[in-house]
């Protein structure tokens, strides 16, 4: 799932454009430096969890990402920013949702 998400920031850090006009092209053209931001993000807390695996890291990564979508929901029926809204807070719910099921409760030593 790191993989996944790291991957998706490199997507959105490289091409931020290309996955706007594709996914959320109502999204105002002045607005796409927040793509490339969320891309940076998104590569440098899950390539943490790729290169060090920790639980404490996957849940501090959850956590950043349930708020990532709880902050996007105030978006969602914007015509503007709605559909990046929708996608955005809901791949960041996945990507908590699934991290925290497979995280283990404590750290192994």
């Amino acid at each position: 799932m790191a993989l996944a998400g790291a991957s998706t920031g490199i997507a959105l850090l490289t091409r931020p454009q290309q996955v706007v006009d594709a996914l959320a092209p109502a999204l105002p053209h002045d607005r796409v430096w927040l793509v490339r931001a969320l891309g940076a993000r998104l590569l440098v807390q899950h390539g943490t969890v790729v290169v060090a695996p920790r639980p404490a890291l996957v849940r501090l990564g959850s956590a950043v990402d349930l708020l990532h979508a709880a902050s996007m929901v105030p978006f969602v029926a914007s015509p503007r920013y709605g559909r990046a809204a929708r996608i955005s807070g809901g791949l960041a719910a996945t990507y908590a949702a699934v991290a925290l099921a497979v995280a283990p409760r404590s750290e192994s030593r």
